[in-house]
């Protein structure tokens, strides 16, 4: 079955609709990585300044490989073939990744 990983960022209220647009214009960075099922961006509601990056892989190993390969090199600047440069300050004050295997699941009838 797949695995789910899960990045619990914290986001200071003057800085959620930068991460929000920083996400949509991530231009599918992730969705062509060979082993990708599935993306969400969760907004948190009320009580708690974290938002949730969900993603869906069919295995640890898709996983590491899109966090070694193109996710880091997006991270540090390089994915266009330019220097890192001057990277705007991120929007989350903190990160943690939670991870999960999918032991059951359902979809509508």
């Amino acid at each position: 079955m797949s695995i789910v990983k899960i990045n619990v960022l914290a986001v200071p209220a003057e800085q959620r609709e930068v991460l929000e647009q920083r996400f949509a214009s991530r231009a599918g960075a992730v969705e062509g990585s060979d082993g990708f099922e599935w993306f969400e961006l969760l907004r948190p509601l009320e009580g708690t300044d974290q938002y949730l990056v969900y993603t869906r892989w069919r295995s640890e190993e898709d996983f590491q490989n899109w966090m070694n390969g193109s996710m880091k090199a997006a991270h540090q600047g390089t994915a266009g073939g330019e220097g890192g440069g001057d990277r705007p300050k991120p929007a989350a004050s903190g990160s943690t990744l939670w991870s999960f295997e999918v032991v059951q699941q359902a979809s509508p009838k």
